[in-house]
């Protein structure tokens, strides 16, 4: 059984192309406080977490009154963290090296040497990482107490309660805590300059460090404001910041595998997705790569009034009713990319803390973290409630986050922006046809404001309804820009594999955070999908339950917010949050949006940049592997070994990163003999590339031949080309696209 096991692991750390071993091996035996969170273990209540009420953030979102409710809703979306610290600290040392939170807040000297491991300090956070510098701060000038290099504050002290709250670091969204566990031997054992330069002591899974870093909301979702943008955005103040616009320069690999190198997997796995956008199931994997953008929020009003208006209810049931706010039936926003988190704002919001890490402490426990691989099974809202006095403080707080941003994420228009006016057109003709291009060819699905009831839709009657509408001048005023319904994949053309994620439906892990209408939802039938292997398009039949489906997103101020889709991948990223910098990103992504033929296509395929390996430090190996580290000549030669690493490969250059990344490795006893047959034919094809030196085309021949076909059998996604889709308005006439474009420079 030993042996059975090692073998299903390593198609696990083979296929999957995260470093893995069996976690267990790593995690200490249950004890008293295992399953609950630390604050319920401590004895505290709801009331040791109180909300915070001064409106130290009042510059930002343009200055917006907020009334004392609102404020404590965005003191929340800042700086509460709900006791993820605890996660964040233990995914350092459970990550295989990959994650460490606490590096990322150094301005370490060494990370400014452009030829060394570090790519990063305070003077290029925002470039390089695409993290916001929080105003008030400096960069160090020396180490603290523990040797740490940490920005330095020089605003006044915060008026938060650091017990609650922990203390600013430097960046938004990280929150420093005091490390409990940081004592005794821990603290003589310390060693900062280790900690910053030498591997093996930094990945040591028991290290203990100083600190705790926490995340609150604002980490992935403030930005520089598109109406207010900061002179240089590495030194924003807080007027130059808003809450609701996402982490549009937000670069995943970067910051999550900051000290991987680019022959290793990982790295490509972490660094396949464009800026801004990230797979939000890569903690909780459902074995699929599927990156999107960190949604912006706006004009929630509107948002819940067109779902109320347009009847879209959804059933929910059992477990989920526990949620606050929910009944069995109700009108519910559709949050996610793939609308399954169809359970109202309130339980929306309670999810992001969770997968945020929040009571981690059973919510790992449902599925296997980083690796997947085990048969996921549900987090019960029952068990929170009994278990997390941190998810209950969340309650608590979510009526007011909500409150906060049905007041304050109004749309930032371009004509308010600091010269704005300059590429808005004046011809009230030609923004006329553009507003009559809008009505009939996108405002079926891009408006809130729809036809009555009775109305059929996309008759001439709707379509006629909608041109009388939109040159309407109150058409925008409190528009979403969207109707909230979900849509075929099938019909949309688009990129099936955030449709396809699996962590909301029945069985799995978030499936109290979504509908019985989302799980009933029917399969969408057969989609077309290129195979990169033989360069020939096939027909995949798409799953069901819940399956297939995208929310139609909000065009409210999307002039600021290219490259478009909803994984990024139409139009350039330029890195630059300034009008010009975002006019320049539109341009050129609408441009796209209207004029397939001009997207990359099969070149937006996710391929590795370089020949790469499974790469497993030391450090995270059970004993016995440890012990052969220093025997290379007892392994196979597929397996080459060093003294601190295994490597398993290679992967060639240009190998497709979807290819290993969304299989389905769910290992249960039918699927044993299939699992097993692929991982010999994977050894079988490693040691011969190995043995006959192949070069990188040989290699990918090679895999073409002999694994393409079984790899693509067991893919969650088979679906490569990620820009491809959504190509309604394409048949236009230019003269209408163009028209098109200024109206939507409007939006």
């Amino acid at each position: 059984m030993t042996k059975l096991r090692w073998v299903l692991t390593a198609i696990v750390v083979l296929i999957a192309a995260v470093i893995g071993v069996v976690i267990l091996l790593l995690l200490p035996r249950p004890g008293r406080c295992d399953f609950l969170d630390e604050a319920k273990c401590k004895g505290l209540t709801t009331a040791d977490f109180p909300q915070a009420f001064d409106d130290y953030f009042r510059d930002m979102d343009g200055g917006v009154f907020l009334e004392p409710n609102e404020v404590a809703g965005r003191n929340t979306w800042m700086i509460w963290t709900a006791g993820n610290s605890a996660f964040w600290d233990h995914l350092a040392n459970n990550s295989f090296g990959a994650v460490d939170m606490l590096k990322i807040l150094s301005s370490y000297p060494s990370q400014y040497d452009t030829e060394g491991r570090y790519k990063f300090s305070r003077d290029n956070r925002f470039s390089w990482l695409g993290l916001i510098n929080e105003p008030g701060f400096v960069k160090a000038t020396k180490p603290d107490e523990h040797g740490l290099w940490l920005d330095e504050r020089v605003a006044p002290p915060e008026p938060f309660d650091e017990a609650v709250y922990g203390k600013a670091s430097g960046i938004i969204g990280m929150r420093l805590f005091p490390n409990p566990a940081f004592d005794g031997d821990a603290k003589k054992k310390w060693d900062a300059d280790r900690y910053y330069n030498d591997k093996q002591y930094y990945l040591n899974p028991k290290l203990v460090r100083p600190y705790r870093v926490g995340i609150s909301c604002a980490f992935c979702h403030v930005g520089p404001n598109p109406v207010k943008p900061p002179d240089d955005p590495e030194h924003p103040e807080w007027e130059n910041l808003s809450n609701n616009v996402g982490a549009q320069y937000f670069w995943v690999g970067r910051i999550f595998a900051y000290d991987l190198e680019e022959d290793n997997f990982v790295w490509q796995l972490f660094n396949s997705p464009p800026a801004g956008s990230l797979d939000t199931s890569m903690i909780a994997p459902d074995n699929i790569l599927n990156p999107r953008t960190m949604n912006a929020i706006y004009n929630v009003g509107p948002r819940l009034e067109v779902v109320e208006a347009l009847k879209l209810e959804e059933e929910l049931v059992g477990d989920t009713l526990r949620i606050p706010g929910t009944l069995p039936i109700m009108a519910v926003p559709h949050v996610l990319k793939d609308g399954s988190d169809s359970v109202g704002i309130p339980g929306a919001l309670a999810r992001v803390y969770l997968n945020i890490g929040e009571f981690h402490q059973e919510w790992t426990r449902h599925f296997n973290l980083l690796l997947g691989g085990k048969r996921q099974t549900p987090f019960k809202v029952e068990t929170a409630q009994k278990n997390s006095v941190y998810w209950l403080a969340t309650e608590e707080r979510v009526g007011n986050l909500a409150a906060f941003f049905v007041k304050s994420a109004t749309p930032h228009l371009l004509k308010d922006a600091p010269g704005g006016q300059d590429y808005l057109s004046a011809d009230q003709g030609q923004l006329t046809r553009g507003k009559i291009a809008f009505a009939e060819n996108c405002a079926a699905c891009h408006s809130s404001k729809q036809p009555p009831e009775g109305v059929v839709p996309d008759s001439q009657e709707q379509i006629q309804w909608f041109r009388d509408e939109v040159v309407k001048p109150d058409f925008l005023e409190n528009n979403f820009l969207s109707d909230e319904r979900r849509y075929s994949v099938a019909e949309l053309g688009t990129n099936a594999c955030s449709s396809l994620a699996t962590n909301s439906l029945e069985g799995q892990v978030w499936a109290s955070f979504s509908s019985k209408t989302f799980k009933s939802l029917p399969a969408v039938g057969q989609i077309e999908v290129y195979n990169p292997f033989t360069k020939q398009t096939t027909s995949y039949e798409m799953p069901g339950g819940g399956r297939g489906y995208t929310r139609t997103p909000s065009l409210v101020s999307m002039w600021s917010t290219a490259p478009f889709l909803l994984n990024n991948s139409v139009g350039k990223f330029t890195g630059d949050p300034s009008v010009a910098g975002r006019m320049a990103a539109f341009d050129d992504g609408i441009d796209k949006l209207l004029t397939p033929e001009k997207r990359r296509g099969v070149d937006s395929i996710y391929r590795t940049t370089e020949e790469s390996f499974i790469v497993v430090n030391k450090a995270f190996l059970p004993k016995p592997l440890q012990t052969l580290l220093g025997l290379g000549k007892w392994l196979p030669g597929w397996m080459p070994m060093s003294t601190n690493e295994l490597r398993i490969g290679p992967i060639p250059k240009g190998t497709p990163v979807g290819l290993l990344a969304s299989l389905d490795l769910e290992i249960s006893k039918e699927r044993i003999p299939e699992l097993i047959k692929v991982l010999r034919k994977t050894v079988k094809t490693l040691k011969r590339i190995k043995k006959e030196n192949l070069s990188s085309d040989q290699s990918t021949e090679l895999l073409r031949s002999e694994l393409a076909t079984d790899l693509l059998a067991l893919s969650k996604c088979p679906d490569f080309i990620t820009d491809r889709g959504h190509e309604y308005g394409s048949d236009l006439p230019d003269g209408d696209k163009k028209a098109l474009i200024e109206f939507l420079k409007t939006f």
